[in-house]
């Protein structure tokens, strides 16, 4: 089994995912089923088959999530330093061809959001800045070649 590093924050919002899943969703699934079985022959109730299908699938997604949360360790955030990059910092990088700059937040896999700038730790991006300091050259080899960064600041946001 994986280990999977979570924030605290994090942590706690799979937890209430689990939470609604099984207070929420599961009695709703199960009354659709009742309700479809109450309707007779269930060799040809397509809304039995579906309310079935969608049981296990929500069962399987409660399953994936508790397995998860039993790998996880919590991050500790007091731990956290900006003498290198590590995951849950902030580092801004500068692409040293055409002069942009990114900010990024490495963050767990299960934390990853683009929109919100949080990449994973283990993209080609963020394995690439993992353990540089300020002023250091990241070399990141991604689908389109061979991409060079500076690291311009890191930070503990």
């Amino acid at each position: 089994m994986a280990i999977t590093y979570m924030t605290k924050e994090g942590y706690d919002k799979k937890m209430k995912e689990i939470a609604y899943l099984e207070s929420v969703e599961r009695p709703r699934i199960s009354a659709a089923i009742a309700e479809a079985r109450d309707k007779g022959d269930l060799s040809e109730n397509s809304e039995y088959d579906a309310a079935k299908e969608a049981q296990g699938m929500l069962e399987m997604k409660i399953s994936q999530l508790k397995d998860m949360l039993a790998s996880a360790r919590i991050i500790d955030e007091a731990k956290l330093n900006t003498d290198e990059v590590q995951i849950m910092n902030t580092v801004t990088i500068k692409n040293t061809k055409n002069g942009a700059t990114m900010t990024y937040t490495i963050v767990a896999d299960s934390e990853a959001n683009l929109k919100e700038k949080k990449i994973a730790s283990s993209t080609p991006i963020a394995k690439g800045l993992l353990g540089k300091h300020v002023g250091d050259i990241a070399e990141i080899k991604v689908p389109q070649g061979l991409m060079t960064f500076e690291i311009v600041k890191i930070e503990i946001i």
